[in-house]
């Protein structure tokens, strides 16, 4: 083949890519995208209700990519058009997550493949849609399960795999969210649950995600109990620590207060949120003892597997430290993760710095903890499994997903089956569903009969 030829075929062969939903998780992906994937890919559309937050992130690649031409905006009720006008074949949804299904459905109909942030959905129905659009369409749906690709994840499920403590029985997994983590759900668009599905799906399913994925099976049954102990109006009260403001931005009443995210303090915080403001009214610093709190912080689940294995699930919003435990009964032995994010958090450390209130890696400095991986087999004294860990966000889980969505595909095969698609995102998403409807019945809930998946 001429030379020339190749050269047009390399050109065709480029991905044209846009991103719905340019808040600050969006961010990743940009990056990415005008960065170390931008020989393969292009980014050509930004899709938002805020045209504000839209030119943040043009400035920032501008500074970050001198020359560069900035990506084209569209507003939210003009997604097709951006479709059809900029070509797109790839579109990466990062909008609130009720929002999900219409970006992911319209882009599938419009013959786009899909790259969706977690959770994929927020009820059955709309899980329904998306599942029943990918299979008519025929396009990709991948879901950004981030924590599958994290090393010492990916070693359990290797330890699990190869029999390394025989066949699991039981699980028990407890995951805390620290003071500056776990607040942070409380003061943005998280804490309705009509945006979020609460933590059981917004957060949870990650969680529930590794364990389908760990021992590769699908839950049953679920059971469970949660409700709202630490934070909103009633708790903040009770315990004395309730403040008069609404937001924290402006009001007096803010001050002091270690839960008030001071946005005015981070330059990303500010440009992105708080100068944003003027056009769509959302504040992103509420008052985590205000009203309007509608989602639960203190969540424990009882799932059975189609495997006959059993999960324990405990997830605390308000917990002294960052970080998780995660414990696999076999008929051979016991596999125990303990990772600690934080250790501890200091008061003064919500929102005054970086670009978020959750912090990661070499972020956290002195507040940063420890990962250990170890195995318990039967009649063997324990063995620790060596990990590689501090390789970036989500524990070098971001950077490994990134090659994997947007690389070349063409090394070595997942033999981990780290891939996630839509009937993943689906299977995700029942855990948290089933566990919700069981905080309103006090029964235990069939999977199937939510979503048969």
């Amino acid at each position: 083949m001429p030379l020339e030829n190749v050269r047009l075929e390399t050109v065709r062969r480029r991905r044209r890519c846009a991103v719905v939903g340019l808040g600050a998780r969006a961010r990743l992906f940009t990056e990415a995208l005008a960065g170390p994937y931008a020989d393969r890919i292009d980014l050509v559309g930004f899709c938002d209700v805020n045209a504000h937050r839209m030119a943040v992130h043009n400035e920032w690649l501008a500074a970050d990519h001198p020359g560069r031409e900035p990506v084209p905006a569209y507003a939210a009720e003009d997604f097709e058009l951006m479709l059809r006008d900029e070509r797109v074949d790839l579109v990466v949804v990062c909008s609130v997550d009720r929002t999900h299904d219409q970006y992911i459905v319209r882009a599938l109909e419009a013959g786009c493949d899909v790259v969706t942030e977690k959770p994929m959905t927020t009820d059955a129905s709309r899980a329904r849609r998306i599942l029943d659009a990918q299979r008519h369409t025929g396009r990709e749906v991948r879901v950004a399960f981030n924590y599958r690709y994290n090393p010492v994840h990916s070693a359990v499920r290797q330890c699990l795999a190869s029999g390394e403590i025989g066949e699991v029985g039981s699980v028990h997994f407890e995951w805390l969210l620290d003071l500056r983590h776990g607040a942070d759900y409380f003061r943005r668009w998280h804490r309705d649950k009509a945006n979020s599905g609460g933590l059981m799906v917004h957060k949870a399913t990650h969680h529930f995600d590794l364990v389908n994925w760990w021992l590769g099976t699908s839950p049953e049954t679920v059971f469970a109990q949660g409700g709202l102990f630490f934070y909103g109006e009633s708790a903040g009260r009770r315990r004395g620590l309730a403040r008069s403001y609404t937001r924290a931005h402006g009001d007096p009443a803010a001050d002091g207060d270690p839960f008030a995210v001071r946005l005015a303090d981070s330059p990303v915080l500010r440009s992105l949120y708080l100068d944003a403001e003027g056009e769509d009214g959302y504040h992103r610093d509420q008052n985590v003892f205000g009203p309007g709190v509608t989602i639960e912080d203190d969540m424990a689940v009882l799932v059975r597997y189609a495997s006959g294995a059993t999960l324990t699930y405990h997830l605390t919003a308000y917990a002294p430290w960052e970080g998780y435990r995660v414990s696999f009964n076999g008929s051979a032995g016991r596999l125990e993760l303990l990772v600690e994010e934080t250790t501890w958090i200091r008061p003064d450390a919500v929102g005054s710095e970086g670009s978020d209130p959750v912090m990661h890696g070499s972020a956290v400095g002195e507040e940063a903890g420890r990962t250990e991986l170890l195995l318990r087999r039967f009649w063997e004294p324990p063995r620790e499994v060596k990990v590689a860990t501090g390789e970036g966000g989500h524990g070098g889980g971001d950077v490994r997903m990134l090659a994997d969505l947007f690389g070349s595909r063409t090394g070595d095969p997942d033999d981990l089956g780290r891939a996630a698609d839509a009937v993943d995102g689906a299977r995700s998403l029942v855990t948290g569903l089933a566990a919700n409807r069981s905080f309103e019945t006090g029964a235990v809930v069939r999977a199937r009969d939510l979503l048969d998946v």
